[in-house]
């Protein structure tokens, strides 16, 4: 496994500004192992973080370090410019899951985000959001929440493959052919 560290600052302005895709645990429900779910648009640190630093600064005071796995960013810079002051970005490999983001803030202290990947459906992603942030069931890691969710995907997809695998069989007289098991 290798990753990118870029050590140059990245340029102030920000050509694409969008509101994070974020959700969060209610205040005062320290339950579980993750504070909440973030679906990136991209998996470009540089370009999405100042847009979770918008949501999450004013409900928890400024975010000043943030940890993630490099296994799924390309490029984990040093430091990462958010409206006026500097977030620094670490990286660990085997401390810290893959699908999980750390922030940590001086006031406040430390929270924990699942990292839905940008390519995921809608849908999966929705329900990603809510298993993160809901109080509901087990505590899972953020990598426990991630393979359950492909689990779904893939007994969808295995049923969807039932149905449309079923033999027909043709009944006397039915100009169409009728499908067996349904």
């Amino acid at each position: 496994m290798s990753a990118t560290f870029d050590r140059r600052l990245p340029r102030q302005s920000q050509p694409e500004t969008s509101t994070a895709r974020i959700t969060l645990k209610p205040k005062g429900d320290t339950r579980g192992l993750l504070d909440g779910a973030w679906w990136p648009r991209s998996r470009d640190l540089t370009r999405e973080l100042p847009a979770l630093m918008d949501v999450l600064d004013p409900l928890w005071g400024r975010v000043t370090r943030v940890a993630v796995n490099p296994t799924y960013w390309p490029a984990v810079p040093h430091q990462i410019p958010v409206h006026g002051h500097v977030v620094k970005v670490g990286w660990f490999t085997a401390e810290l899951d893959p699908h999980k983001i750390l922030l940590l803030s001086y006031s406040v202290g430390r929270w924990d985000l699942l990292v839905i990947p940008p390519e995921t459906s809608p849908a999966s992603a929705e329900r990603l959001m809510a298993a993160a942030s809901g109080d509901e069931g087990l505590p899972l890691t953020a990598s426990a929440l991630m393979a359950a969710a492909h689990e779904d995907e893939d007994d969808a997809a295995s049923a969807d493959a039932v149905v449309t695998d079923l033999p027909e069989t043709v009944v006397p007289g039915r100009p169409e052919p009728l499908i067996v098991g349904t």
